[in-house]
């Protein structure tokens, strides 16, 4: 074969030359990949020379850590009842709750939008807007029963900040305000130069002094109440009552007798105080732990229930007129009444009773029964009176007609509805039956036998009363009947953890709260723990229309309260409370009245440095957070204890100065 030349390989056409170049530059790169160190290489079968590297040595294992259980389930799965709430960073509370806030009104969550409210006309500054509409007074028929006084609603609700007084400032903390307050607070001097005579209330500097006195003790109740605690009962085995009240004149001088027996912040633990002044006389029963609810009307001493609670003790505006007032039958262990300008025997009728023996006692004191009594309208507001004193209380009337010995008077007491002992200075009555409570009903004059159980009258002494199942409880209309006793303790298991956590994560005790109002009671769990925990305060317990008439039981516990319609304002003036609770009350009252027009009540009675909490369903703490912005609160909103995912949720809010 011819080879060959040389020619031929270089006039070989391009391709091939292409060809030969790649295949060239793909050799060369898989060779440099497999001579790489990276490339992974097979083990190899002959064993090498090269020592093998020795091991790093291995890190022994922590210790391991022991971790507080903060949970309510234990080791073993069950449901624990000594759990550890946990601590937290309070300072980043509100930048996590502001956040969560931000991000709610970006994906458009919440349910209203509301714009700022403005300020009330400056004339609203003590506006109560029931006890205030001057247009319904105007147009009452008669006022001779003491009608202008009485709740005239008006028909168009709030819808703006009633004003605070030019000045105003935080309060002075209790105790110490229960002998001083701010002027600027309640600048308000005819009190002062009416009564200044009589030691009520002095102005000296930028504050208001109580030294104490009153119209009946000038000098003080010390010696009063020592005078009041000497008086006991007589018991008649025929009939179902104790029986006994005294009327007292100490200012005056007059020797008295005395049957020793009561016992104050033991038998007698609730007392009303009618025309109660500045509320010094329950002042000075708070020392003998006994809680008094001061009662005046806002006449021409107006400003006498602001001044009460502005000193931090439990008042509020009322009057005896024509309606019977919103507390239940069988409520007070004793009523007062030193001066009070209640004219016990209007209008000239009479009450008779036939006598069945008169039993003659020591001290020179008769005790008379009776068989029967019929009355008519005269005595109807002494009716009252003795519809809302528990069987075996005290009436203790001290006034100018009883120490003048005027015959005609003493036998006007004698034909009204309380049987009559006398001697030298004094008048005892026995009240012999009540009626039942209901709402805004006219006064009557009738009288209703007390229940043949004798639910009401045998309640326990004080303090086990406050944690004891009172016999009422049986009467109240509900669902269940075997397991009332165990809802009756259970309410109160709630609310000591509830209350336990306000004061964990609010501080609730180094708020120093004095004036407290739970909006919807229940059976008083909350105003319960807060006694329990030892927080210094009195609670107004609310009953709302719209639920259960549990009032009774409270006061069969020795707590206060009230029956009220959330619809309408409350009877007391504005910035008189620290603390408003309101548990599930929205979702209820909804149905029937503007969640915004309760918001703006809450605003008027809270005190600037007072707190809100709510505990509610996510909707309604939503639409009420908007409005309470809206209204110029602080909101802070935080899941409930059952966690993020429960279907309540609290709002903690904060009227700041």
């Amino acid at each position: 074969m011819k080879p060959i030349s040389s020619d031929l390989v270089i006039t070989a056409p391009k391709f091939i030359k292409l060809t030969t170049l790649s295949l060239l530059t793909l050799s060369l790169f898989f060779a440099a990949k497999h001579f790489s160190p990276s490339y992974p290489h097979p083990p190899s079968s002959t064993p090498t020379a090269a020592a093998t590297p020795t091991p790093a040595a291995i890190p022994s294992r922590p210790p391991k850590l022991v971790v507080e259980r903060t949970g309510i389930v234990d080791e073993n799965g069950a449901m624990a009842t000594d759990f550890v709430v946990g601590d937290y960073d309070p300072s980043k509370i509100e930048s996590v709750v502001n956040a969560r806030d931000d991000e709610g009104r970006e994906s458009g969550k919440a349910r209203v939008r509301v714009w700022k409210f403005g300020a009330c006309d400056e004339s609203k500054r003590d506006y109560v807007p029931c006890l205030d509409n001057a247009e319904a007074v105007l147009e009452l028929n008669s006022t001779g029963g003491g009608e202008e006084y009485e709740r005239h609603c008006p028909a168009r609700a709030l819808d703006c900040l009633v004003p605070r007084p030019k000045g105003y400032k935080l309060r002075i903390p209790w105790p110490q305000s229960q002998d001083e307050v701010w002027f600027d607070n309640v600048p308000h001097t005819r009190l002062a130069e009416d009564k200044g005579g009589q030691n009520w209330i002095s102005i000296r500097d930028n504050k208001f002094i109580f030294p104490g006195g009153g119209t009946q003790f000038i000098h003080g109740a010390d010696k009063y109440l020592d005078q009041i605690s000497m008086v006991g009962s007589f018991h008649n085995f025929h009939q179902i009552l104790l029986y006994i009240c005294v009327i007292l004149i100490l200012s005056f001088g007059l020797s008295m007798q005395m049957v020793p027996d009561i016992a104050f912040g033991h038998h007698i633990r609730l007392v009303l105080d009618i025309g109660c002044g500045v509320a010094s006389f329950g002042a000075f029963l708070l020392q003998r732990n006994v809680t008094t609810l001061s009662i005046a009307p806002k006449d021409v001493h107006e400003n006498q229930i602001q001044f009460a609670l502005e000193r931090g003790l439990p008042a509020m505006v009322a009057v005896l007129a024509t309606r019977r007032l919103l507390y239940p039958s069988q409520a007070f262990d004793l009523i007062h009444c030193s001066r009070c300008r209640v004219n016990w025997t209007r209008d000239g009728k009479y009450c008779t009773f036939f006598m069945k023996d008169i039993l003659p006692s020591f001290f020179l004191v008769f005790i008379v029964s009776f068989i029967s009594l019929s009355c008519g309208e005269d005595g109807i507001w002494l009716l009252e009176v003795n519809r809302m004193l528990r069987a075996g209380g005290h009436f203790v009337w001290a006034a100018q007609p009883v120490y003048k010995h005027e015959d005609n008077l003493q036998e006007q007491w004698k034909e009204t509805t309380y049987t009559s002992y006398h001697n030298q200075n004094e008048i005892v009555w026995k009240p012999m039956s009540k009626a039942e409570m209901k709402r805004y009903v006219g006064l009557k004059a009738c009288i209703t036998r007390l229940p043949d159980n004798g639910y009401g009258s045998n309640v326990t002494t004080w303090p086990a009363r406050l944690h004891y199942p009172p016999d009422r409880l049986l009467s109240i209309k509900m669902d269940a009947y075997m397991s009332r006793k165990d809802i009756f303790k259970a309410e109160l298991k709630y609310w000591n953890i509830i209350v336990d956590s306000y004061i964990r994560a609010f501080h609730l005790k180094e708020l120093n709260v004095r004036n407290v109002m739970d909006m919807r009671a229940g059976y008083g769990g909350f105003a319960t723990a807060l006694y329990d925990f030892g927080i210094d305060c009195w609670v107004m317990n609310v009953i709302p229309v719209s639920g259960i008439n549990t009032l009774p039981v409270l006061y069969d516990r020795g707590l206060l309260g009230v029956i009220h319609d959330w619809c309408e304002p409350f009877d007391t003036y504005p910035r008189t409370y620290d603390l408003l609770n309101a548990a599930s009350l929205f979702s209820v009252e909804q149905r029937r009245c503007n969640i915004s027009t309760i918001i703006l009540e809450m605003d008027r009675i809270l005190r600037p440095g007072g707190r809100v909490y709510i505990r509610d369903t996510i909707p309604v703490i939503e639409e009420i957070q908007e409005i309470a912005k809206a209204i110029g609160w602080v909101t802070f909103k935080f899941d409930s204890g059952e966690g993020p995912h429960a279907s309540l949720k609290l709002l903690n809010c904060e009227k700041r100065l």
